[in-house]
This record gives C-alpha cells, sequence and structure tokens, in this order.
C-alpha cells in the first residue's frame, strides 16, 4: 500500500515535467515559424523592427517576376513528379508486398529505401554525374527526373504501410466470383489501398516542393525553383519579402503534411 502511494504521488509531478517539456519543444520548433508569419506583415523596411499592419510585401512578391517564375517551375515539377513517383511507388509496394518469394526481392528493397537513407548532398551528386555522363541537359526535365527518383521511395513506404494492414481475404473473394485480376486490383484492391496511395502523393508533393539540396545540383539556367530562388535571396539579403514567401511556403506545406496524415489516419479507421 504504501509503494502504491508514493507511485501515485511520484506519477503527477512526472505528468507535468512531461507537458512541460512537451511545450517546450513545440515552441522551440515552432515560435521561429510564428515570428517569420507575423514579421510578413509588417510594413517596416527592416525585418526584425514591427512597422504596423501591412500588404506591402505580398504585393511586391506577387510583383516580382523573377519569384513567380519560379512558383511555376516548382508547381509543374511537384506536379509531374508526384503522379509519376504515385504510380511507380504503388506499383513498388505491391510487387514487393506481393511477390514474395521473388529472388531479387530483398535486393529491390534495399535499393528503394536507398533514397530514405543516404544524405541528400550524396545523392545530388550522383544524380548530377549520373546525367552529365547520359547526356541529359540541366533543367526543368533533370529536376523531374531526380524528384522522381526519391520520392517513389517515400510513396513505396506508405503504400506498403497500408498493404500491411489489408486483408488478403477481400481479394481472395473478388477472384472466387470469376473477377480478372485487373477487376480485382481496380475494385477490391486499389479501393482499399487508396488512403495510403492518397498519402504517399500528397508527401511527395510536399517534399518536392520544399526541397532545395538535390534541386540546386541539378538545375539549369532559367529553372529555378522557389526553394532554391528563397535561398539565393537569404545568402544576398534578409528582406521582408522572403518574409512573405516563406509564410506562404510553410502555409502550403503544413496543409498539404496535414491532408496526407488525415487521409492516412481516415484509413487505419476504416
Amino acid at each position: 500500500m504504501k509503494g502504491t502511494t508514493q507511485a501515485t504521488a511520484v506519477r503527477p509531478r512526472t505528468d507535468r515535467w512531461l507537458t512541460l517539456n512537451g511545450w517546450f519543444v513545440f515552441a522551440f520548433l515552432y515560435l521561429p515559424i510564428f515570428v517569420v508569419v507575423v514579421f510578413s506583415f509588417s510594413g517596416a523596411q527592416n525585418v526584425g523592427i514591427w512597422g504596423g499592419f501591412s500588404m506591402r510585401w505580398y504585393e511586391r512578391m506577387l510583383g516580382n517576376d523573377q519569384l513567380l517564375n519560379a512558383l511555376r517551375n516548382s508547381l509543374w515539377v511537384a506536379l509531374w513528379s508526384t503522379i509519376v513517383s504515385t504510380i511507380f511507388g504503388t506499383a513498388a509496394a505491391l510487387a514487393l508486398d506481393r511477390y514474395r518469394k521473388w529472388v531479387s526481392r530483398g535486393a529491390f528493397d534495399a535499393i528503394l529505401y536507398l533514397p530514405v537513407i543516404i544524405p541528400d548532398v550524396t545523392m545530388a551528386v550522383m544524380l548530377l554525374l549520373w546525367f552529365t555522363q547520359v547526356g541529359v541537359p540541366l533543367g526543368r526535365v533533370s529536376i523531374l527526373i531526380a524528384h522522381i527518383a526519391f520520392n517513389i521511395s517515400f510513396v513505396a513506404i506508405v503504400v506498403r504501410a497500408r498493404l500491411a494492414h489489408m486483408d488478403p481475404a477481400m481479394e481472395e473473394a473478388g477472384a472466387d466470383l470469376y473477377a480478372s485480376r485487373w477487376q480485382v486490383f481496380r475494385r477490391v484492391t486499389l479501393p482499399l489501398i487508396m488512403p495510403g496511395v492518397l498519402g504517399g502523393g500528397l508527401l511527395a508533393l510536399t517534399l518536392s516542393l520544399d526541397d532545395v539540396v538535390i534541386t540546386s545540383f541539378v538545375q539549369g539556367p532559367g529553372a529555378t525553383t522557389l526553394p532554391v530562388y528563397v535561398f539565393g535571396l537569404i545568402r544576398r539579403a534578409v528582406t521582408p519579402e522572403i518574409n512573405a514567401v516563406s509564410t506562404l511556403m510553410v502555409t502550403a506545406s503544413m496543409i498539404l503534411v496535414l491532408t496526407s496524415l488525415a487521409i492516412q489516419n481516415r484509413g487505419q479507421k476504416e
């Protein structure tokens, strides 16, 4: 009884410390983002000085032709890389999950996870050397190929997690009803794994829109993406316009990530 009473008394203190530590971690991670968002609406020329509420930096951002061109490049690369990587990533996940007796399954599985494990700089150098040897001109196409290369792995991981929770009896029931393999996949398998496919696609879209390191290595003249453009501005000088651009990028990334998590959680409950 005495030991139980002492443990009961210690637990509230532990919970309070854990709660305080959690709030400290959240503040450490997100307070700088909050400051950037607040000062993006400042009318002052200086980044760290509040000059009253103003939308001038957003108006200036929308009138910047170089920035808008970088945004168009980012959206073009992100859209097509998401579509292609989602298709190939889903196919890779199905192959690894269905064909367990495949002789080269272990090697293919290890290669598939390489883009997730290796540093971005290493992968960027590898892709740059490969483009140089093959003769692929650096530009939007090279950025697209690079984004597809690392996005396939992330899509495959998310889809495989969904496949792990899928009941094989559902597909067997479709086959027993004289459905072909394509019909089983289209009417049974694909609807069941769709939350994972959509979640992986949104994750790929987010990673493509945020990538800086790999893109900066494989880009060409006139093919600068928005994250690389913002990084270049920061290297020259930090202006309130960067706060406005960063705010929009953070908002878009958070919306995509939260949507991806919501879709995956909904799929797990189903």
